[in-house]
């Protein structure tokens, strides 16, 4: 059972990875996949009345100018508003859920993002770059697998180098060796984004990399090596 809604200090959305193009429901294999580190997170944010919950999509495609994983971020975000009132919240998302993570950053409730191996669309010269404006005034975390094959890391860094200028609470993890699942560093994952959590949610000081990556000028900042270890207490 989870902490009452009078004892609630925060909430951590965390959106399944999805599709660019689909019409089909929402993948029940995405959701599945969240939710341990919902759990995770849940479990690491108890004393300061965090709550976790995975947003159920209404389908699992972005679809172009629809954008609809955004849009059914920024509707999650307002149940939270409607349930819990003036609480923080912090959006974080794997894959295309990382891309509507950082696009439904705009939401006056939200005050950190968190994205996995977010999936971003190539550059085109005939459409319009991804905005980064609504990303001001919030703490960004971005984490990517050098190794990602289905999203390209780079494509990461460059948004994040166009977000450090909008907003200088904007730092990026390069997980090394590491594929889009982020499977082989799984625990140091798990432990940054905790950290990242109850950081920008509670106040809680930010472990040694992350201030650093934070305080680092681009590209210092954006491609911090995430160490084998982090968050690990070392024995006695």
């Amino acid at each position: 059972m989870g902490p009452s809604v009078t004892a609630v200090g925060g909430v951590v959305l965390l959106l399944p990875d999805g599709e660019p193009e689909s019409g089909r429901g929402p993948s029940p294999v995405a959701h599945a996949a969240t939710v341990p580190m919902a759990r995770h997170l849940a479990r690491a944010g108890r004393a300061d009345g965090l709550v976790a919950h995975v947003v159920r999509y209404r389908g699992r495609g972005w679809n172009g100018a629809d954008a609809r994983l955004a849009v059914d971020a920024r509707w999650a975000v307002s149940e939270v508003v409607r349930r819990y009132g003036d609480v923080p919240v912090c959006l974080a998302g794997r894959g295309m859920g990382g891309r509507a993570a950082l696009r439904a950053a705009g939401h006056t409730a939200v005050n950190a993002v968190l994205a996995l191996a977010p999936w971003l669309p190539e550059d085109d010269v005939a459409a319009a770059p991804e905005p980064v404006k609504q990303l001001a005034g919030r703490h960004v975390l971005i984490a990517h697998g050098t190794n990602d094959t289905r999203t390209d890391p780079e494509l990461s860094y460059r948004l994040a180098e166009r977000a450090k200028k909008a907003n200088r609470d904007t730092c990026r993890f390069e997980v090394h060796s590491d594929g889009h699942a982020l499977r082989e560093h799984h625990a140091e994952v798990a432990a940054l984004a905790a950290d990242f959590v109850l950081g920008t949610l509670f106040g809680h000081p930010f472990a040694r990399p992350v201030a650093d990556a934070f305080a680092a000028p681009p590209p210092l900042g954006l491609r911090m090596p995430l160490a084998s270890g982090f968050g690990r207490v070392p024995r006695r």
